[in-house]
C-alpha cells in the first residue's frame, strides 16, 4: 500500500470512528442506567480517540509536521516527566484496587482501564526519550507505541 493509499485509508478510517461517536451518544440520549451509559460513552471516546492517532499518522506521511522549537521542547519535556509520573501513580492505583475486587463487572472495567493506563505510559515514556534524545519518529515507533506493551495486542478481553 503506498502511501496516498494509506492517507485515504486513515481519512476514511477518521470518518467511520466519527460515526461510532455519533451512534453511540445517539444510543444514550435518553438512558437512564448510568452504568451502560456511561460504558458505552467511555467506548465512544476511545473512537474519539483513534480519529486523533489517525490525524497523527496522516501528518507522518503527509510530512505537515513541524520541527518543535527548543523553548517548547523544554516545557513539553517537563509536563511530559509530570504525566509519566501521575501514570505511574494511576497503574499503581488500578493495579491495588483491581487485586481487591470481588465482582467480575467492575474488575473486567479496572482491567480495560489499567491496559489503557499501561499503554499511555509506555508511549508517553517513548515521546520523552525521543524528545530527550531528538530522535526521528519512524512508522516502526508508531507502531511499537500502539502495541508493544499491550498486554491484549490489539485482541478483545486480553
Amino acid at each position: 500500500m503506498n502511501k496516498d493509499e494509506r492517507v485515504n485509508f486513515y481519512k476514511k478510517q477518521i470518518e467511520l470512528e466519527k460515526k461510532i461517536v455519533e451512534a453511540a451518544e445517539a444510543a444514550v440520549v435518553d438512558m437512564k442506567n448510568i452504568t451502560v451509559r456511561e460504558l458505552i460513552l467511555g467506548i465512544a471516546k476511545d473512537s474519539t480517540k483513534h480519529a486523533s492517532l489517525l490525524d497523527a499518522l496522516i501528518a507522518l506521511n503527509i510530512g505537515t509536521t513541524p520541527l518543535l522549537r527548543e523553548e517548547i521542547t523544554d516545557q513539553l519535556k517537563f509536563n511530559l516527566e509530570e504525566h509519566i509520573r501521575l501514570e505511574e501513580q494511576a497503574i499503581d492505583s488500578y493495579k491495588d484496587i483491581w487485586e481487591q475486587l470481588e465482582d467480575e463487572r467492575e474488575k473486567a472495567v479496572i482491567k480495560a482501564i489499567l491496559n489503557d493506563e499501561i499503554r499511555h505510559h509506555a508511549l508517553l515514556k517513548r515521546i520523552h526519550r525521543m524528545i530527550v534524545e531528538k530522535e526521528t519518529l519512524t512508522e516502526q515507533d508508531v507502531w511499537d507505541w500502539t502495541w508493544k506493551d499491550s498486554i491484549s495486542h490489539g485482541s478483545p478481553g486480553g
